[in-house]
């Protein structure tokens, strides 16, 4: 666990005392320290035993301490697709060395044979949103431009690059296709497609099933914690509805899964109505796993319905139009 001063609480005598809870995710105290209550575990970069796949850690920007980790398939022969991925944790918790992301990431790249740039941009309280966004399309700036990694150079092939993450990674792997086609940046490199699996979206008014879910109050509550400038519920960066940038995906094909328990289900499906109403004039594809809740994937790896969703990801990235 993480117990750091967080400047936005006023200090005074009693400084143990819970000013602020997040079930699951976060303590606030009343001098301003916090403890992350999820999430602080981390496992080693290295060679995976089970597949061989290679990862690393590299420093992005030393002037921030943005990294990542990148996976290397097991002896790669030629150049692959790039998959650059966005961890999950509500903005709040998480890194790209957390063990859920380790494991999962080992298995995709092995499986979908891709190179994986998993980015570890900061988080809320002490960095809050938007940090992660410009962290983010730091890192993608970074993968596109003169970037000094030998895997990178050597076996990602920037003509078939993906944006994938998981519930708010998904939030800003949105984001990010956005800013590749709103921007203009003549990046180097050719997005082809967007994962978003279980997307961390909201919005003021309820839709769906939302309104019974027991999660829809840390739902809220998470997001106006982790983006304290926010506009509200419907701030663009949460509400893709919101947006009027949404057209501007830019990748012509978009996968989105959610499954039948998660209260975010019905965001994920809403999204596709979104697009479709937008002009973006890509192909989306939602599934709902059913029996399942929100990103299962992470911790069962050898369930049936966690194998199924990666090889849909597999299926995906090295899909070929004929």
């Amino acid at each position: 666990m993480i117990s750091r001063p967080f400047i936005g609480i006023k200090m005074d005598s009693s400084p143990n005392q819970i000013v602020k809870e997040i079930p699951r995710v976060i303590q606030v105290y009343k001098d301003g320290r916090f403890q992350k209550l999820s999430g602080t575990d981390n496992v080693p970069a290295g060679v995976d035993p089970s597949s061989g796949v290679q990862s690393k850690d590299v420093i992005i920007s030393p002037e921030t301490n943005l990294s990542a980790r990148l996976y290397l398939p097991k002896t790669p022969t030629k150049k692959l697709p790039l998959l650059i991925y966005f961890h999950g944790g509500g903005f709040i918790t998480q890194t790209a060395a957390s063990p859920f992301y380790h494991n999962f990431l080992n298995l995709i790249a092995a499986e979908s044979n891709v190179v994986i740039v998993s980015v570890d941009y900061r988080t809320a309280p002490d960095h809050p949103v938007p940090t992660c966004f410009e962290d983010s399309w730091e890192s993608i700036k970074w993968v596109a431009g003169n970037c000094p990694d030998t895997w990178l150079n050597d076996f990602a092939d920037l003509e078939i690059v993906f944006f994938a993450g998981d519930s708010a990674g998904a939030n800003i792997a949105h984001h990010m296709a956005i800013r590749v086609g709103s921007e203009n940046p003549r990046l180097s490199m050719n997005l082809q497609g967007t994962i978003l699996l279980h997307p961390y979206f909201w919005g003021e008014d309820r839709i769906g099933s939302e309104e019974e879910h027991p999660w829809k109050a840390l739902i809220e509550d998470m997001w106006i914690f982790a983006y304290p400038g926010a506009s509200g519920l419907d701030d663009p960066l949460i509400n893709p509805d919101k947006d009027p940038k949404v057209s501007d995906l830019g990748c012509s094909r978009v996968l989105v899964c959610v499954a039948e328990k998660d209260i975010l289900k019905d965001r994920g499906w809403y999204y596709k109505d979104i697009l479709g109403k937008s002009g973006w004039n890509g192909s989306l594809e939602v599934i709902e796993d059913k029996g399942e809740d929100h990103v299962f994937f992470l911790f069962s790896h050898s369930a049936d319905s966690s194998c199924t969703l990666r090889k849909r990801i597999c299926t995906f990235i090295n899909h070929i139009d004929k």
